[in-house]
C-alpha cells in the first residue's frame, strides 16, 4: 500500500469515527411524522393540564410600621416601653409574620381548616362564603379529616348527611385542642336527614348546620363539608404569605402578598393577619404598663388592708378615749414626723421593689414580665434602660423561638447580650440600694430625734399621736399606688399600634397568574419536540447498521454495484414471473454493470465466474444469486447456478427440487457431473445444488475436484454464478475467491453492520478479494438520507423505475393494514 492509499484509508477512518450531524439530521428528518405525533400528544397534554387546573390569583396589601410614643409618656412616667426604633420593630414584624404562633391565630380566627366545597367540572371546587349554609364548628368533639362530608339540600328546612366510608377507622381531630386521634366510623354507605340547626353529633362530624339569611336555596344540589389538619394548613399559609419592604428608600412599609385559588380567602387571610398583627404589638406594646398595673395591684391589697387595720384602730381609740387638742408646738413636730414617715415609706417601697427585682433577675429566665421602675418612684437612669433593653431582648428572643432552632447561634448571641444587661443592672440595683439604706437610716434618726420630744407628753397623747401618725402613712401610701396605677392605665389606654394598615386587601377583579398556559403550551412543544430527538440521537449514537449508500461510500473505496429494492413477493424467482417489477429492472441493470468489469478482465475461458457473498445470513446472497442467474439466462446466456453454501443450503427450494444429490455428491466421488446438473423450468437456466450437509465443509470446498469441476463447467457455459457461505461467518468464500472473475458483496441496508464493512475492506486492502463491489438490497430511496452518490445513482434506478415509472412496471399493491404496518416498521 502505497502513501495514497494510506492517506486515504486515514480519510476513511476520520469521517468514519467522527459524528455525522449531517446524517443525523436526515435521520431526524426521516422520522418527522414521529416528532410531529410526540408534538402533537404534548399539546393535547398541556392542553388538559390547562384545562383543569384551577385558576391562581395573588393579592396584597400595605401596611406601615410607626415609632409613635404615647402621648401621655413623660419622663417621670417611664411606662411606655419603646421597642428601640422602627428598624427593630420592622425586623420583629418580618419575622413575626412567618412564625406558627402568629399563623395559628389568623387560621382559627377564619376557620380555614374548614371548607366549603361544590362539584365542578374535573375536581371539587372550594366556594367558601358562596355556601347557603354555615357549619358552626363543635371544637371540643372530633371531626374527621381530609374527608368531604356530602350535604345535598332536600328543602328549606332539611338536608342529607352523607358519606361511604372504606374503612372503620379514619384520623380526626379536636379543634379545640388540636389534638388527633383515630376515631371509628360506620363502614360502608352513611346516610341521614337533619334539619337546618339540629345539633349533629356523629362520630366524624360534630357540629350545626345553619341556613345563611336571606341565601337562594338551591333544592337537590350537593354541598361538600372537609376539615383539614389543622397544623398543615397553618404551615401551609405560613409558607404561602410573603412580606417585604416596598422600597428600600420606604423599609418601613410593608407589602404583604399571597397567591391562592380563591380571591376572598386570599382577601380575608390578608385582612385577619394584619389585624392581629397589630393587635399583637398593641399586647406586647402594652405590657410594660400591664406588668405595672398588675405590680400595683398586688402592693395595693396590702397597703388597703394596712389602711383599714389602722383606721379601725383610731376609731377604737376615740370611743376608749376622750377627744382633746394637741399643743401646737407638738402638733408641728408630730406633722415633721409624718412627712419623715412618708420619705420612709417612698424609699422602703424602693428598696422592696428592687429586692424584688433583683429576686426575679435571679431565679427567672423570661425576663419580659417586669414591671416599670418608676411605678414605686425609682427614677435612677441606669435602672430605667437596663430594665428597657433587658425587656427588649427578652420579647426578642420569645419572637426568635417561633422561627429557629434551639441551638442556633442566633440564640447564642441574645443570651449573652441578656446576660451582659443583666450583670449591668444587678451591679445598678447594689448601688441604689446601698444608697437606699443610707437614706432610709438617716430618716429614721431624725424620726428617733422627734420622738424622743414627745416621751414628755401623757401617755394617752402619745398613743393618739402614734396611732394618727399611722393612719397618715397608710393614706399617703394608698393615695400614692392609686395615683400611679391611674398613671399606668391611662398610658395602657392612650397606647395605639404602632402598625397602620395603608391598603387593606381587596378583590378588585384581580386577573390570574396562573396557571400560566402559553408557558404550558411552550413547555409541551420543547419536551414533544426535544423528547424524540434526543431518542432518535441516542437510536443514532448506538446503531451500528448500514442505512444508505453515502454512509458506504465514507467507509470503503470499494464501488457499489447496482441497488435492489425492497419487494415483496412468494419466492426468489421475481425476475423471471415478475419482468416488468422495479426489482427485476434492478437486477438487469446490475447485469449491465458486470459487463463493464468482464470487458476489463477478461476471463481465458468461455466462461465468466461470480461470486455471490455477504457478511452474514439474512442479506439477500441467496435471492440475488437466483435473480442475476435468472437476467443472465433469459438474455441468451447458458447459465450455471451453483450452490457452494455446503452449511446452509437454499437455492433448492425456489425451483420445486430436492436438495438430495449436488455437487457435495460429486466432490466425494458419488456421483458423476451429469447426475448433479439440474436442467430448470428457465430457458437457458441450470442448477447445480449444494446436496447433503458434510461434516467437512472447507475441507471439500479446497479439493482439487472442485477444481477440476469448476474448470469443466466454464467450458460448457457462458456465466456461472456462485452462491457462496457468508464472508462474515465462515472462511469457504475466500477459498473460493480464486474461482471468480468479479464478487459481489451484498449489503442489506438497515441489517448489514458497519464492522464488516471494514473486515471487507481489510481483505480488500490485502488482495485477498479482487474486482470486488457492492450491491445494496433492501433499497428504499430517500434523498433527505441517501445524499451524494445514492442520490445520483438511486435517482436513475431506484426513483426513475420505481416511481416515475410506475405505469411501465407492475405495482406493489398492499392493503391498508400492510401499509400501516411498513410505515411502523419504518419508524
Amino acid at each position: 500500500m502505497d502513501y495514497k492509499d494510506y492517506e486515504d484509508n486515514e480519510v476513511v477512518e476520520s469521517q468514519r469515527v467522527g459524528f455525522d450531524f449531517k446524517g443525523f439530521l436526515f435521520k431526524a428528518l426521516n422520522l418527522w411524522k414521529l416528532v410531529l405525533l410526540c408534538v402533537g400528544v404534548a399539546l393535547i397534554v398541556a392542553y388538559f393540564i390547562n384545562v383543569r387546573k384551577q385558576n391562581i390569583y395573588r393579592l396584597d396589601s400595605l401596611i406601615t410600621v410607626n415609632n409613635d410614643q404615647n402621648p401621655f409618656f413623660t419622663a417621670n412616667t417611664s411606662i411606655s416601653f419603646n421597642w428601640g426604633g422602627v428598624s427593630g420593630k420592622v425586623g420583629s414584624i418580618l419575622t413575626e409574620i412567618k412564625t406558627r404562633t402568629h399563623n395559628e391565630l389568623v387560621i382559627d380566627s377564619l376557620e380555614y381548616y374548614k371548607q366549603y366545597l361544590e362539584e365542578g367540572k374535573y375536581h371539587l371546587i372550594d366556594i367558601y362564603k358562596n355556601a347557603p349554609f354555615d357549619v358552626n364548628t363543635d371544637k371540643t368533639k372530633p371531626q374527621a379529616l381530609g374527608i368531604p362530608i356530602g350535604i345535598k339540600i332536600i328543602d328549606q328546612s332539611s338536608f342529607e348527611l352523607f358519606y361511604e366510608f372504606e374503612r372503620d377507622k379514619v384520623m380526626g381531630q379536636f379543634y379545640g385542642s388540636k389534638e388527633k386521634l383515630l376515631i371509628s366510623v360506620p363502614l360502608g354507605k352513611y346516610s341521614r336527614v337533619f334539619n337546618f340547626g339540629e345539633t349533629i353529633s356523629e362520630p366524624f362530624f360534630n357540629g350545626v348546620v345553619n341556613l345563611k339569611p336571606k341565601a337562594n336555596i338551591p333544592v337537590g344540589k350537593t354541598f361538600y363539608v372537609k376539615y383539614l389538619n389543622f397544623d398543615s394548613v397553618v404551615n401551609a399559609y405560613k409558607n404561602s404569605i410573603k412580606i417585604e419592604p416596598t422600597s428600600r428608600d420606604a423599609s418601613s412599609v410593608l407589602t404583604l402578598s399571597l397567591i391562592g385559588k380563591n380571591k376572598s380567602k386570599i382577601v380575608d387571610f390578608l385582612n385577619a393577619t394584619s389585624a392581629i398583627l397589630s393587635r399583637t404589638e398593641l399586647e406586647r406594646k402594652n405590657l410594660y404598663a400591664t406588668n405595672t398595673i398588675k405590680f400595683i395591684d398586688s402592693s395595693l391589697g396590702a397597703v388597703n388592708d394596712n389602711l383599714k387595720a389602722v383606721t379601725d384602730e383610731m376609731n377604737d381609740f376615740r370611743k376608749s378615749n376622750k377627744v382633746f387638742n394637741v399643743e401646737e408646738e407638738i402638733s408641728q413636730k408630730s406633722e415633721q414626723l409624718k412627712e419623715y414617715d412618708k420619705e420612709k415609706l417612698i424609699e422602703q417601697s424602693k428598696l422592696n421593689y428592687l429586692n424584688t427585682l433583683e429576686n426575679y433577675l435571679r431565679t427567672k429566665t423570661d425576663y419580659s414580665q417586669i414591671a416599670a421602675p418608676s411605678s414605686v418612684g425609682v427614677d435612677e437612669a441606669n435602672i430605667l434602660s437596663s430594665v428597657s433593653r433587658i425587656i427588649a431582648l427578652s420579647v426578642e428572643r420569645r419572637n426568635l423561638e417561633y422561627s429557629t432552632k434551639e441551638g442556633s447561634v442566633l440564640f447564642d448571641e441574645l443570651d449573652r447580650r441578656i446576660d451582659t444587661e443583666k450583670s449591668v443592672l444587678l451591679e445598678a440595683i447594689d448601688v441604689t440600694k446601698q444608697t437606699i439604706g443610707i437614706q432610709l437610716n438617716t430618716i429614721s434618726r431624725k424620726i428617733a430625734n422627734l420622738e424622743s420630744e414627745l416621751i414628755g407628753l401623757p401617755k394617752d397623747q402619745q398613743e393618739y399621736l402614734k396611732i394618727q401618725r399611722k393612719l397618715d402613712i397608710s393614706r399617703e401610701a394608698y393615695d400614692i399606688y392609686q395615683a400611679k396605677k391611674s398613671e399606668a392605665a391611662i398610658v395602657k389606654a392612650a397606647n395605639v399600634s404602632d402598625i397602620t394598615v395603608i391598603d387593606e386587601a381587596k378583590d378588585i377583579g384581580n386577573a390570574p397568574i396562573g396557571p400560566k398556559k402559553s408557558l404550558n403550551y411552550m413547555m409541551a412543544l420543547m419536551i414533544g419536540f426535544f423528547s424524540p430527538m434526543f431518542l432518535i440521537f441516542v437510536i443514532y449514537l448506538l446503531d451500528s447498521t448500514i442505512h444508505g449508500s453515502d454512509e458506504i461510500m465514507k467507509m470503503s473505496k470499494i464501488p457499489i454495484l447496482g441497488l435492489i429494492g425492497k419487494y415483496r413477493y412468494k419466492n426468489n424467482l421475481v425476475a423471471y414471473e415478475k419482468p416488468k417489477s422495479a426489482v427485476a429492472e434492478s437486477f438487469r441493470a446490475i447485469r449491465s454493470s458486470l459487463q463493464f468489469i468482464f470487458k476489463n478482465n477478461p476471463s481465458s475461458t468461455r466462461a465468466n465466474t461470480l461470486m455471490i457473498t455477504s457478511s452474514v445470513s439474512g442479506e439477500g446472497k441467496t435471492f440475488s444469486s437466483i435473480n442475476i442467474a435468472t437476467v443472465y439466462a433469459i438474455s441468451g446466456k447458458k447459465t450455471l447456478l451453483l450452490g457452494l453454501d455446503l452449511r446452509k443450503p437454499k437455492i433448492f427450494g425456489d425451483f420445486n427440487i430436492t436438495n438430495d444429490k449436488g455437487i457435495v455428491n460429486y466432490l466425494i466421488g458419488d456421483s458423476e457431473l451429469d447426475e448433479i446438473i439440474t436442467n430448470t423450468h428457465i430457458e437457458n437456466l441450470d442448477l447445480i445444488t449444494s446436496g447433503p450437509i458434510p461434516p467437512n465443509p472447507s475441507e471439500l470446498l479446497m479439493s482439487d475436484n472442485l477444481k477440476e469441476l469448476i474448470g469443466k463447467l466454464k467450458e460448457e457455459y457462458d456465466m456461472i454464478i456462485l452462491d457462496t457461505p457468508p464472508l462474515g461467518l465462515v472462511t469457504d468464500a475466500l477459498e473460493l475467491v480464486q474461482y471468480a472473475d468479479a464478487t459481489v458483496f451484498m449489503v442489506r441496508l438497515d441489517y448489514t453492520k458497519k464492522g464488516m464493512l471494514q473486515l471487507v475492506n481489510a481483505k480488500y486492502k490485502s488482495g485477498e478479494l479482487k474486482n470486488i463491489s457492492f450491491v445494496l438490497n433492501f433499497y428504499r430511496h430517500k434523498s433527505n438520507h441517501n445524499y451524494g452518490y445514492g442520490y445520483g445513482y438511486g435517482y436513475g434506478y431506484g426513483y426513475g423505475y420505481g416511481v416515475y415509472g410506475n405505469a411501465y412496471h407492475e405495482k406493489d399493491k398492499r392493503s391498508l393494514f400492510g401499509k400501516v404496518k411498513n410505515f411502523l416498521k419504518r419508524l
